[in-house]
């Protein structure tokens, strides 16, 4: 069930309980900000605090509250928690700290926590161990501390489970409105997802951006971005931390070749979501979105009034995404126009500065630049140091960049090559203008490319992870028989437990033959793989020199075209992790995999496979066969259905290599963990 929070979120009274310097900062604040509604100090002994007469308790309030700031003592903090939830309060922020968050200091946090959530009821909670909330566009905090943003009319919400972090970002100075900064503290009660949604239905929020440590429940997330889509108001994250895949499987090759945070890169790409590799492009990228929305193409226009600038925007975009489209014969006979004979026309463009300071020449030259085509066109505008320079010789770039985009309806963007050559007060007044000032080349054109990510269709609900379990080691011809149960193709064996029985098994198998030793998970490092068994003699000697005490006897597939991996890592914080990769020997060293969430379509299996740099290979290499798609789909698909159907107990499944050829995809290895 997903929790309201709108009346705790935008409150029309604020009560603060408890009289210490956090909280005195917090009636401060609200004061500083201009909130209109009431505000209401809680202490048993103070008589005023900034000015306004203190209640004793919170029973003495002249009304329920629909905000409370709950800044005592963790023990007093549940007393006071259950107070407000029988007087029918709108919701409270938490801020003491040592409840499940310090379990490893504290044995009885967690029954601590569990007496707070009962004291609460249905009223809603921020935290415990959080700082609260900054609403900047009704001035309503419930924030112990400074802060640097600014009231606004519309802008876009961060959640952030780190108090100090979302005490950094209202201190960015470049340009981006924030309607909402709001912390979640240990998530005891109201998650990310439950924060978000009350978010995303205010009108004036425009784009998301959660700083994410865990996602926690997997359906509330989903629904949350579903949301987002409904609404049209896109969600960009910063995921940090390290999946629990990846650090408890112990067997496979899946979890390194898959990288340690497969899990939430593939959920978030799943939802739509938008991922930021770092802040400063996080911040730069809900400032587009918050501009432009979402680009409808990778398309860019540069301009720039310099040959350096111009190349070192083309040789940036490298590194993304992106594409500079050539000019058209409408945009070159336009630019020569308003540019003359003595300028080279390509994109990105130098314009030199023949028509520097000549608005109505550089209008036209930057409205000539605007085409269908091109998803956003990019001023390449460095400012000088305010405190050393005058800065008003470049007024003539901001008013013909905002006046093209008046004139033309296309979308514009200026950008400063240095983060710090883009002064706030400009930034401000482009945006006012609706042009995106972006603070850093590489950051801008990473921030087109996260806007122009195609937006996913909507997918099935992810498979949850099964409980935590004592998974065990199934015998290969075991996994391969349940497997090839659900379609999987697995080559002719036979098992034996003595190197007489191997004698016996390799002629029923036929030649050439693969000789493994069972019970043994890495069986090349460990000499317990023999190929290319060619006589009786050879298998039985291949059998008494390997150090295993049982045996399988299988049929070696020729006529490969290439190898790979199929992958199942049960991710507890994502779900189940399919991962496909290069398989073989090229596992660990290419590191060319790519990750989805269980269950995945067939098409979106198809476009995964693509994204491999093994792909070549399959698709037939200049002029070799192709290895046959639909048999390396359906043996993908195989493996998905029997996770599907047996999911409880299951840790991992990796089927390494898959043999690929022009007619079928076989399964030489197979490796099943589970509780069995």
């Amino acid at each position: 069930m997903t929790r309201d929070l709108s009346r705790l979120l935008r409150p029309s009274s604020i009560a603060v309980v408890g009289g210490g310097a956090w909280c005195r900062a917090v009636v401060e604040q609200c004061r500083k900000m201009g909130f209109a509604g009431d505000v209401w100090p809680v202490h048993p002994k103070a008589t005023e605090i900034d000015g306004r007469p203190v209640f004793r308790t919170v029973e003495d309030l002249p009304d329920a509250p629909d905000a409370t700031f709950v800044g005592v003592n963790r023990d007093a903090t549940t007393n006071i928690i259950n107070s407000l939830s029988s007087m029918g309060a709108g919701g409270a922020v938490c801020f003491a700290s040592g409840f499940s968050e310090a379990v490893a200091e504290d044995a009885i946090g967690s029954e601590r926590q569990d007496a707070l959530l009962h004291a609460a009821g249905d009223m809603p909670i921020l935290g415990p161990n959080c700082y609260g909330y900054i609403n900047y566009l009704d001035g309503a905090l419930l924030w112990p501390d400074q802060h640097g943003g600014l009231r606004c009319g519309s802008g876009v919400a961060l959640i952030t489970q780190s108090s100090n972090m979302a005490i950094n970002l209202t201190m960015q100075s470049r340009g981006l409105p924030l309607a909402y900064v709001v912390t979640a503290g240990n998530q005891a009660q109201s998650g990310i997802s439950d924060i978000g949604m009350t978010l995303l239905e205010d009108p004036r929020v425009t784009a998301l951006g959660l700083h994410i440590e865990g996602v926690g429940d997997l359906r509330a997330f989903e629904a949350l971005a579903a949301r987002g889509r409904e609404l049209n108001k896109p969600i960009v994250a910063i995921k940090v931390g390290r999946s629990e895949q990846a650090r408890a499987a112990t067997v496979s090759h899946t979890a390194s070749v898959a990288g340690q945070d497969a899990g939430a890169t593939a959920l978030l790409h799943r939802l739509g979501i938008l991922r930021a590799a770092d802040l400063p492009t996080f911040l730069e990228t809900l400032k587009l979105l918050h501009t432009a929305g979402r680009l409808p193409q990778n398309t860019l226009a540069t301009i720039s009034c310099s040959g350096g600038e111009a190349s070192l925007a083309a040789d940036t975009a490298m590194g993304f995404d992106v594409t500079f489209p050539p000019l058209n014969d409408t945009q070159q006979r336009n630019l020569r126009d308003a540019l003359g004979p003595l300028v080279a026309l390509a994109n990105p463009l130098d314009y030199h500065t023949y028509i520097w300071r000549d608005v109505d020449a550089m209008t036209r030259a930057f409205a000539a630049m605007a085409d269908p085509d091109i998803a956003i066109t990019i001023l390449i505008v460095d400012f000088p140091r305010a405190d050393h320079c005058d800065a008003s010789d470049w007024d003539c770039a901001i008013e013909a960049t905002i006046a093209a985009a008046q004139q033309t309806g296309a979308r514009y963007a200026m950008a400063a090559t240095l983060p710090e050559l883009m002064p706030e007060d400009v930034a401000h007044r482009l945006m006012n203008a609706g042009i995106t000032p972006f603070c850093g080349l590489t950051e801008s054109i990473a921030a087109c490319a996260l806007a122009a990510t195609p937006v996913p269709p909507i997918a099935q609900p992810i498979l949850l992870p099964c409980d935590d379990t004592a998974p065990d080691l199934i015998p290969e011809a075991a996994a391969k028989q349940v497997l090839a149960g659900f379609g999987l193709n697995v080559p002719r064996a036979a098992r034996c437990t003595s190197p007489e029985d191997v004698t016996a098994a390799a002629a029923k198998v036929s030649y050439p033959l693969v000789l493994k030793g069972e019970g043994i998970a890495h069986k090349t490092e460990a000499g317990a793989v023999i190929l290319n068994i060619m006589s009786t003699e050879a298998a039985e000697q291949a059998a008494r020199d390997m150090p295993a005490k049982s045996y399988l006897v299988e049929q070696m597939i020729t006529g490969t075209v290439a190898e790979l991996l199929i992958g199942v890592t049960r991710d507890a914080a994502h779900g189940y992790v399919l991962t496909l990769g290069a398989g073989g020997t090229l596992t660990e060293l290419m590191q060319d995999s790519a990750s989805l969430l269980i269950p995945a379509t067939r098409k979106e299996i198809e476009h995964s496979l693509a994204t491999l740099r093994v792909m070549p290979l399959l698709a037939g290499y200049r002029g070799q066969p192709a290895a046959n798609l639909s048999a390396i789909l359906d043996a993908i698909e195989a493996v998905q259905n029997y996770v599907l159907a047996h999911a409880d107990g299951l840790s991992e499944i990796e089927i390494n290599p898959l043999i690929c050829t022009t007619t079928q995809a076989i399964a030489a290895d197979a490796l099943l963990r589970r509780a069995d």
